[in-house]
């Protein structure tokens, strides 16, 4: 037999023979599988589920504005850049945030965000004493951080637009489905917009606060945990521009502020006095306690896993209770999520899910190239196509949509639609 007769029928000899390299298959994952998945665990009656809503949240919210549409709130380098105008532009502050700004610098942090800017002031004024530091004094102090929570405040006031927004779907999900255990929606962000959801769907919750006079916070409440298990819990772990604490210590949850209140957004995560930290320490407990125990599903949105505090909660859990899962859904690629991809790849039950690829089982791959048009997902969680916008993979790649929280709004309704009568 010549060789030729002894390669006839082989593919990988004719390839070859025409003179065409032999590349291995790149392994994949595969986007429909995924969000199948997601759908799968979001279904059952008796499974506790819990979102976490991070700052990119409101951003999939788009308003009218002069140059075509703006985000209903800003990111968080959105909101940097609106407090540092307005401070800066300020006669009574520009002297004491320049230095604050030039000591960040020297320290190594030359774009500080407004999170980082508020840290280091509560920082010097635990310190400071009724003396100075670089001619910042106690009063000051003070006076930088109420100034910036007060325009943090005009920033993110904002009211959700319609009955219509992708906040209002994950409330109508929640009330929609009777459950075993309440479904629970942790975050990050100081706005109004989840009570706003929760209200405009009659969807009944609790956030900690209790009381309508002078509402108040009461940790009793949280540790027992007795209301029934339609009302929805609402946990703000970095306050709310809504939160007050009073001359005498209390924490209040009221619109309007008292004389000699101080507002309570952003824990600083520093050494200062239990009763400062109660609220936002009780807000991390709960989501430690909600991975920690039993079959959890907790899926995050519009949060990169840029937060070490969050992470270190969420990862407590999630390690210690290999029951509990963690879909981690992430608007751009995974480039712009490193932390996300490096602890992801560390814990087998966080899967994180980009637009062009995912951590799953600490295995990062990107997604398949072909699309499914028959599949009941497809163009609502995956579809193919240029996204230059958010994601740097090539057009002819399929692209993972639910990070985008309107995205993961529409499919959230759909299967609230899609539920049959007799199910719940």
């Amino acid at each position: 037999m010549s060789k030729n007769d002894e390669k006839k029928g082989v593919p990988e000899a004719d390839a070859i023979l025409a003179g065409q390299a032999i590349k291995e298959e790149t392994p994949i994952h595969c986007p429909y599988r995924q969000a199948t998945l997601i759908q799968q665990s979001l279904a059952p009656d008796k499974m506790r589920v819990a979102f976490f809503i991070g700052a990119g949240c409101p951003m999939a919210i788009r308003i009218p504005n002069t140059d075509g549409t703006r985000p209903l709130i800003p990111d968080i380098a959105g909101l940097t850049a609106k407090v540092r105008q307005a401070v800066e532009g300020s006669a009574a502050h520009t002297v004491s945030f320049g230095t604050l700004i030039s000591r960040l610098g020297k320290a190594g942090n030359n774009n500080p965000n407004v999170e980082e800017i508020l840290t280091h002031i509560r920082m010097l004024a635990d310190v400071v004493g009724g003396g100075e530091i670089q001619g910042l004094t106690l009063e000051e102090l003070i006076a930088l951080d109420s100034e910036i929570c007060k325009v943090t405040t005009e920033v993110v006031s904002a009211t959700l637009p319609g009955d219509d927004s992708p906040y209002h779907h994950l409330a109508a999900w929640i009330g929609g489905i009777p459950r075993n255990n309440p479904a629970e929606v942790f975050t990050s962000n100081y706005d109004l917009l989840m009570e706003q959801a929760y209200e405009a769907r009659k969807v009944p919750y609790f956030d900690g606060f209790v009381g309508s006079y002078h509402t108040f916070f009461d940790l009793a409440s949280m540790e027992q945990d007795k209301l029934p298990s339609r009302w929805a819990r609402l946990w703000k772990v970095h306050g709310s521009i809504n939160w007050w604490r009073s001359v005498d210590g209390e924490v209040e949850r009221r619109h309007t502020p008292k004389m000699g209140d101080r507002q309570m957004i952003y824990p600083s995560h520093l050494k200062y006095d239990q009763s400062r930290r109660l609220p936002y320490l009780a807000m991390l407990d709960r989501l430690k306690a909600f991975l920690a125990n039993g079959q959890a599903v907790l899926i995050t949105c519009g949060y990169s896993f840029a937060d070490q505090h969050l992470n270190e909660a969420i990862l407590q859990g999630l390690s210690g209770n290999p029951t509990a899962v963690c879909f981690g859904l992430v608007f751009g690629d995974r480039a712009n999520a490193p932390e996300g991809v490096r602890k992801a790849r560390m814990h087998p039950n966080l899967s994180l899910m980009a637009a062009d690829g995912a951590v799953l089982g600490s295995v990062e791959r990107d997604w398949r190239p072909d699309e499914k048009p028959d599949h009941p997902l497809h163009g609502l969680a995956v579809k193919a196509g240029k996204m230059t916008h958010r994601t740097k993979a090539p057009a002819e790649r399929c692209k993972f949509l639910l990070g985008d929280f309107h995205s993961f709004g529409e499919f959230l309704a759909k299967q609230l639609s899609h539920r049959e009568p007799h199910e719940g």
